[in-house]
């Protein structure tokens, strides 16, 4: 999708400029780079579907996504709010700027739903590919296969929608965090359901522990609801500071739905 602001006033670049350019696509998660015209380098990757252009506007840089999920953009604006009206074109003042919108674009073209599922149906097949006819042909063996493969690939999704942080204290230890479900694996009707990763949240242990068992659940617009099952003193002990303070860092609208069929079962629990 281009822009009329862009196309009407960039000049070619120079063999400096699309080095660099080059280079941080290849550092970032875009590793190929696509024919174009002198004024944009293009870049791409095997990894997911995005493809991206970038221009020299001045000091700056113009970053254009011209292909990828229909939702990434929005995204990408919950980190850069330089994105230019009615458009899907960032404007980024500096290397290191357009290094980390470039790595962000690649963690979020992994993670998004869609791309979330064909890596999985990838990986499935090449692990049966090396298994013996007899094991793959044992329903059961599938049924393993599957979920160990697709549970991998759902908290690696996370992982990178949330950017390797809690959805709610931003903890970056992965140890210490789990891919929650808000709709449990074994309810979700298809494979996309499992993999989406609006259907949850990146969770430290604890709070992982409780969303799972229906104890903690959120409101729309993020806010922590806490269980009267949990007494104030055990409040305090697992950290879920005082009602209204505690809230996702940011909740999109694909999320609603999940939210919607968590907070009824975590209602009819625990009245």
């Amino acid at each position: 999708m281009k822009s009329d602001h862009a196309s009407n006033s960039l000049l070619p670049m120079n063999p400096l400029q699309r080095s660099l350019i080059e280079k941080a696509g290849h550092d970032n998660g875009f590793e190929y780079v696509l024919p174009s015209e002198t004024q944009h380098a293009v870049l791409a990757s095997a990894r997911h579907p995005t493809r991206v252009r970038v221009a020299v506007v001045g000091q700056a840089f113009e970053a254009h996504i011209d292909s990828g999920s229909t939702t990434l953009a929005q995204e990408l604006e919950r980190t850069f709010a330089t994105r230019l009206p009615n458009s899907a074109v960032f404007v980024l003042p500096t290397e290191a700027l357009l290094a980390q919108w470039l790595r962000r674009a690649a963690a979020l073209s992994q993670a998004l739903p869609n791309q979330a599922v064909t890596a999985f149906e990838q990986r499935v097949q090449t692990e049966l590919a090396q298994m013996p006819a007899s094991a793959v042909q044992n329903t059961e063996v599938l049924r393993m296969v599957r979920q160990r493969v697709g549970q991998q690939a759902y908290r690696q999704a996370m992982l990178d929608y949330w950017g390797g942080a809690c959805a709610v204290t931003g903890l970056a230890l992965p140890q210490a965090l789990r891919a929650s479900h808000a709709k449990p694996w074994a309810e979700c009707a298809t494979d996309a359901e499992r993999l989406d990763v609006f259907n949850g949240f990146l969770l430290s242990a604890n709070l992982d522990a409780l969303f799972d068992n229906f104890l903690i659940s959120f409101s729309d617009d993020g806010r922590l609801l806490v269980s009267k099952q949990i007494a104030p003193c055990d409040r305090e002990r697992l950290g879920l500071g005082a009602p209204g303070v505690m809230r996702l860092r940011w909740v999109a609208r694909q999320h609603q739905t999940y939210l919607d069929f968590h907070r009824e079962r975590f209602a009819r629990l625990f009245p």
